[in-house]
């Protein structure tokens, strides 16, 4: 994704998902912590400074409380520090809006979380860690308009649909769909909602987790995913983003290397985000 998720209220997700466990996110011993800041880098000797969203949304973020460890990117947050070597109460969160965090210049965090893609472009300017997700794009129409009852590519392709430009959403849907009609982009997932909303494009693209959320609180009201997009090619990696030339770049994606070969990542997605794409169908 390019910009934080739609701001959503998700109150029912959140307490469906509130028994599931935030252990992983960090059992590390003060003697770690001693340990961390020994090895020099950090932003505050003795303390792991991440950060996320000036408005953290669900369900990266539950209740806009990042502290809590409860929430996908909460949840792997704190399981890196642990690997890093940081006990939870050493963690400080910080709030950065997603454009100021990705331009060049130093930065007054030691890491970022919040649905950044890896993308080239941006390496120009930031450091990102090895991915800890990989998003798959969806369809989301109106019910009652042009996409309701369309179930494969073909029908999508004489539609007006839109997207956020720059965003993987966007090159996707080119790709995928290649509709006979240029797409609209919007400056904002926020915008492209707001034209759906009025009628103004059939579908728009997003992220699967957050077309889930949009259509279920609702968000967006009298709405469906029509399904999900093949990736064609077309990553959607989500990193943690540091400063450029960072000297935590290598151990932070070695920490998340390490989550990823022993089973904690798969074991947070579907702790956090299995409900959210579960049951939504494939396009072809």
């Amino acid at each position: 994704m390019t910009r934080p998720a739609l701001r959503t209220a998700f109150a029912a997700t959140a307490a469906a998902l509130a028994l599931i466990t935030t252990g992983c996110a960090g059992g590390a011993s003060a003697g770690a912590s001693d340990s961390a800041a020994a090895d020099g880098g950090y932003i505050t000797p003795g303390k792991l400074t991440v950060a996320t969203g000036e408005t953290a949304y669900e369900p990266y973020v539950i209740n806009d409380d990042p502290a809590s460890g409860k929430g996908f990117e909460s949840a792997v947050a704190y399981a890196v520090a642990a690997k890093l070597g940081f006990a939870k109460e050493d963690v400080v969160w910080v709030r950065t809006s997603f454009e100021s965090a990705i331009a060049p210049g130093p930065k007054n965090f030691d890491l970022n979380i919040q649905q950044y893609t890896i993308t080239d472009e941006r390496k120009q300017a930031v450091d990102f860690s090895t991915p800890y997700y990989e998003a798959t794009q969806s369809v989301v129409a109106v019910k009652g308009g042009k996409a309701d009852g369309i179930s494969d590519i073909a029908g999508l392709k004489d539609l007006v649909l839109g997207a956020m430009t720059g965003s993987t959403s966007a090159a996707t849907l080119e790709k995928a769909i290649a509709p006979a009609t240029p797409a609209r982009l919007y400056g904002s997932n926020e915008d492209a909602v707001a034209a759906l909303k009025a009628g103004q494009i059939d579908a728009i693209v997003l992220d699967t987790p957050t077309a889930y959320v949009a259509t279920t609180v609702p968000y967006i009201e009298n709405s469906f995913v029509v399904g999900q997009l093949p990736a064609s090619g077309i990553p959607d990696q989500w990193g943690f983003l540091l400063g450029k030339g960072s000297p935590l770049t290598a151990r932070v994606s070695e920490a998340v290397d390490a989550l990823r070969a022993d089973g904690t990542l798969d074991d947070l997605k579907k702790t956090w985000l299995a409900v959210l794409t579960d049951g939504i169908p494939q396009l072809k």
